[in-house]
């Protein structure tokens, strides 16, 4: 598992008009989502319409960030070279408390602790010259006790 991303030189995400919002969010350490004025719902990749109902009325919205791990996969080969520093990573499938599925790099858990159902949280995580939106497990009050020392 790498330490740090803050040196790898990666290819960045390509930027368009449309989801210039979503990175300067990530940069800022926040998840933002859009969100259909019409029908209310959110959604994810980024577009000029609504995917549930074809509006082109939508606002880019904070979101919170949590989610569970929907289907995960271990990379041990990476599709680029200079991820290979990394691997083996997690990629998964994020399902987004507010409905989207995104995917995403786990980071910060053990490759072999990785299940389906796990609660994650966005962190945005500075990669080269990019910050991208990775996720980490998400502590249960029961896991922030567990390492307590009581007498």
């Amino acid at each position: 598992m790498i330490e740090s991303y803050d040196n790898l030189a990666v290819p960045g995400p390509t930027m368009t008009a449309i989801s210039v919002p979503f990175w300067a969010a990530a940069r800022d350490d926040e998840l933002a989502l859009q969100q259909c004025d019409a029908c209310r719902r959110f959604f994810f990749y980024p577009r000029e319409f609504c995917p549930h109902c074809w509006s082109e009325h939508t606002t880019w919205r904070r979101a919170s960030g949590e989610g569970v791990v929907k289907s995960f996969s271990v990379i041990h080969r990476p599709g680029h070279f200079a991820w290979a520093v990394a691997a083996p990573y997690v990629i998964a499938l994020i399902e987004l408390k507010e409905g989207p599925t995104m995917l995403s790099q786990l980071i910060g858990v053990a490759i072999d602790s990785v299940e389906v159902g796990q609660a994650v949280k966005a962190r945005c995580t500075q990669v080269g010259k990019h910050v991208l939106p990775f996720f980490e497990p998400q502590l249960r009050c029961a896991d922030a006790t567990s390492g307590s020392d009581a007498t």
